[in-house]
């Protein structure tokens, strides 16, 4: 290792003891060092969260929308390592899942065959990848006494639409056939994902119900839904929030070709006709989040179609929360909500 990187390291470990240290505070000092409480919508931001964007804005730590792609990428590892931590699972194996890489965390104690969520990971089509959501798919599994199958989809700019979408649907078939691989109940088969991953995750449930696969439940975390969208929560929230517009312009621009039709239902499941036998839903959302309306207009539609959905917005929360379970207290608690309803839904 280099000195350049000793001092980058050694800078990346001071940032995220800091961050810790901050988040760890009593709320009164928290509220103290992240002034006054922002206010939108009629929700006010979590005091921790309020404090951890301030923190971000000190050390500088830029967007990875505002870097080359591969830099961005490094970004968002940096990011989900200073929020994740070290959560304690059962086990974890890698695997190939069809020509897809694979992570399976095995929650400690489980039966098997037992309850399996396939997991497609969040980051615009861009970003992400299994170590950037690692601490997330161990605190969800761990949490939930609910199997975790992760896979490493293909990216764009590289691989643009429908190549994310292709890989997601044929992971899930592969899950369907190799359940006892994987220790899975067929009768108990999950999908979900956070915000691409949760549109991945909507479009794959989708096409699980006009094949007939079995699905039991779908997991869907601050999902986006609709590539047209413009106003409403996405002009709301568009700068200071962790997910930008330009963030959003980016990931847009790389995945989606020229030519597309950005209501393509495999890219805005929001114009989809719903078929018959579509699974049960949880559509999680955040008050401080762009893609909040879209999330929950996807709510109401699987709700107008006869879908069993149950819509849950955590008002205090940011896009993004779903990779904070190593520091601060109301993203951990919410997402050990979110582990509560898979648990609930696949028991």
């Amino acid at each position: 290792m280099t000195f350049k990187h000793q001092l980058a390291d050694a800078s990346q470990r001071l940032r995220s003891a800091t961050l810790r240290g901050a988040l760890a505070l009593p709320e009164p000092v928290q509220r103290r060092l992240a002034g006054k409480p922002i206010v939108r919508d009629g929700q006010t931001l979590a005091t921790d969260t309020q404090l951890a964007l301030r923190l971000q804005k000190v050390a500088r730590e830029v967007g990875a929308e505002t870097l080359p792609i591969p830099e961005g990428r490094r970004a968002i590892l940096r990011h989900s390592a200073m929020t994740g931590g070290r959560q304690p699972v059962g086990a974890v194996r890698s695997l190939p899942v069809g020509d897809l890489a694979g992570r399976l965390y095995v929650p400690t104690g489980v039966d098997t065959p037992g309850p399996t969520l396939l997991f497609l990971h969040g980051g615009g089509w861009v970003y992400g990848d299994l170590d950037s959501h690692d601490a997330a798919c161990r605190f969800l599994a761990e949490r939930s006494g609910v199997r975790v199958l992760a896979v490493d989809y293909r990216l764009a700019p590289e691989a643009p639409f429908p190549a994310a979408y292709d890989d997601s649907v044929a992971a899930y078939r592969w899950l369907v056939e190799n359940a006892e691989s994987v220790g899975a109940d067929r009768d108990r088969l999950a999908v979900g994902g956070d915000s691409a991953g949760g549109c991945l995750a909507a479009t794959t449930a989708i096409e699980a119900a006009r094949e007939g696969l079995p699905l039991a439940f779908q997991l869907l975390i601050y999902p986006g839904t609709d590539h047209t969208a413009a106003g409403g929560s996405r002009a709301m929230f568009s700068e200071g929030f962790y997910l930008t517009s330009a963030f959003m312009d980016l990931a847009t621009a790389s995945y989606v070709p020229p030519g597309a039709d950005p209501r393509d239902p495999r890219l805005s499941p929001l114009y989809a006709d719903l078929p018959d036998g579509l699974a049960p839903a949880y559509v999680a959302t955040a008050g401080f989040d762009p893609l909040r309306d879209e999330g929950e207009a996807y709510a109401r539609k699987l709700a107008d179609a006869g879908v069993e959905v149950e819509l849950k917005r955590y008002p205090d929360q940011i896009h993004g929360f779903f990779n904070i379970v190593g520091v601060g207290r109301t993203s951990r608690a919410a997402n050990a909500g979110i582990a509560a309803k898979l648990k609930a839904a696949l028991a």
